[in-house]
């Protein structure tokens, strides 16, 4: 079932925004502070939302953006900080050597707002982030751990069943693949869904691949009801049970959303 934010770029901006001023801020600013002085990078910044709370607070701000049109986007929604030069948004690839050269060690804080599950060779990504990070830099990430009901993004299905179907994301790539096509998904949709099958992150994983980078968890948060979902949906973001987060692989099955800072 599209949602109006799957179709309505201001209102995806908008809730971008809203989620990152009650939720996001908080939990950032526990372990740093936000000043003028603070230069934060936003890798798949998408519209720009996420950054705005970031700019209220004087923050200099640099987005990147893979996709062209959100780019685009984003430039609009945020032209008065463009125009003032506190922010720039980059059409580019982080890997690029020009990005490398252009941001290396610049960042006080890099944010990844529900674009980790979406990047390949995570193994690679992960440590990669240091090289544009100040000394005692930190990353934020936020994201949906790939065995939640909806993992592997299936809301962005027309079916409204397929949409609402929780957990078939885990079926073998020919099943998920098939069924797919036999509710009558778009081709580009399948394709997505179907990366997102290969790139998809469990809460294990994740952890596994901080450690082995040398950061250090200085934070975590799991939600039961992931934030977003009071904008989307108008539910009352609920914290996960914190005996039911210590359980290793059954956590992520009903874990919607975790948020975690690293340094």
């Amino acid at each position: 079932m599209t949602l109006i934010q799957h179709k309505d770029d201001a209102v995806r901006y908008q809730q971008q925004v809203d989620n990152a001023r009650e939720y996001l801020i908080p939990f950032i600013t526990e372990h740093i502070t936000l000043s003028p002085a603070t230069r934060v990078l936003d890798i798949g910044c998408g519209e720009g939302g996420v950054l705005i709370p970031f700019l209220e607070k004087g923050c200099r701000c640099t987005g990147i953006e893979l996709y062209e049109p959100r780019a685009i986007l984003a430039r609009q929604f945020l032209a008065n900080y463009v125009a003032s030069g506190q922010v720039e948004i980059v059409n580019q690839n982080i890997y690029e050597e020009d990005a490398l050269n252009a941001y290396k060690n610049q960042f006080d804080l890099i944010l990844l707002k529900d674009v980790i599950e979406h990047i390949p060779d995570q193994e690679r990504f992960i440590p990669y982030l240091k090289k544009f990070l100040k000394p005692g830099g930190l990353v934020y990430f936020g994201f949906p751990p790939w065995y939640m009901p909806h993992g592997g993004h299936q809301q962005v299905c027309k079916s409204k069943f397929l949409s609402f179907l929780p957990w078939f994301h885990l079926l073998p790539k020919p099943v998920y693949k098939g069924i797919l096509k036999m509710f009558g998904e778009y081709d580009a949709v399948i394709v997505e869904l179907m990366e997102i099958k290969d790139t998809g992150i469990s809460i294990e994983r994740f952890e596994k691949i901080v450690a082995q980078s040398g950061f250090r968890v200085k934070r975590k948060q799991f939600y039961l009801l992931n934030p977003i979902y009071r904008y989307k949906f108008g539910w009352k973001p609920r914290k996960q049970a914190k005996w039911l987060g210590r359980i290793p692989y059954v956590r992520d099955f009903f874990t919607t959303c975790v948020y975690y800072v690293i340094g």
